[in-house]
């Protein structure tokens, strides 16, 4: 999902923009993982931790973050270090915008979070593609192949599973095929460029249904995942589902 926010972010413009004056930003979940202790971090250094579990994020700080966000206040983002599995001095400064692109494995997982978006979207990708993608990043980060395997079978596949995929019920919306879905990509492009020209209370009215919730709509053709949150013009696109 990451990088079917990248490619939004692409088809925007809004990388040639400078940070201060976007009107769209991404904020990964990975950014709230815990701070671990002495003990975890030792299992985390051996692959040993599961950092695909709902408890390893600090869900009321990232709460508190998205909430200040909606509200069009600046906030500070922590910083996480892969290398160490540690949580940084240093934070990311992260200004007002009018759409937030949200990513990460469980973004649906906490109810709380998960009623702030506006529009959710699931990134419904191969497990093949997702087991190559993991071990190119994971040895980019200096672990070996072993360890990044045995992670795999050990936590990511079965907390995929068992946390991530069943949230893909809450998903507005499914795209499969991820960044190559390019049909999917420019809709949803399209989308936002509704929201930034003011357009986003005629596209609510027409996405409801009777009982008040939005209609499931996959895309063109057949997990990861992603979501929109909106007080007032500001709104949020959320992401979810990236193996840790």
């Amino acid at each position: 999902q990451s990088t079917v926010c990248e490619k939004i972010m692409e088809l925007l413009g809004q990388n040639e923009v400078e940070q201060r004056q976007r009107k769209v930003l991404i904020l990964s979940q990975d950014s709230f993982y815990k701070v671990l202790t002495a003990e975890q971090q030792a299992k985390a250094l051996k692959g040993q931790y599961n950092f695909d579990h709902p408890d390893a994020f600090d869900n009321d700080l990232m709460h508190s973050t998205l909430k200040s966000i909606v509200e069009g206040k600046t906030v500070e983002v922590p910083t996480y270090d892969f290398v160490t599995h540690s949580r940084l001095a240093e934070t990311t400064v992260v200004y007002p915008a009018d759409v937030v692109l949200f990513e990460g494995i469980l973004v649906f997982y906490n109810q709380d979070i998960r009623d702030m978006f506006h529009l959710r979207l699931f990134v419904d990708t191969d497990s093949d593609v997702r087991l190559s993608r993991r071990v190119l990043r994971d040895m980019k980060r200096g672990r070996d192949l072993e360890q990044i395997l045995t992670q795999y079978t050990t936590f990511v596949k079965p907390a995929f599973e068992e946390f991530c995929l069943p949230t893909k019920k809450y998903a507005d919306v499914i795209i499969p095929r991820g960044v190559d879905n390019m049909v999917a990509i420019n809709l949803i492009v399209q989308h936002i460029q509704d929201i930034l020209n003011g357009d986003i209370c005629k596209w609510q009215r027409g996405a409801m249904n009777g009982h008040g919730r939005t209609y499931k709509r996959p895309f063109p053709e057949p997990t990861e995942s992603s979501s929109v949150l909106a007080a007032g013009k500001r709104s949020h696109l959320e992401s979810s589902s990236r193996p840790h």
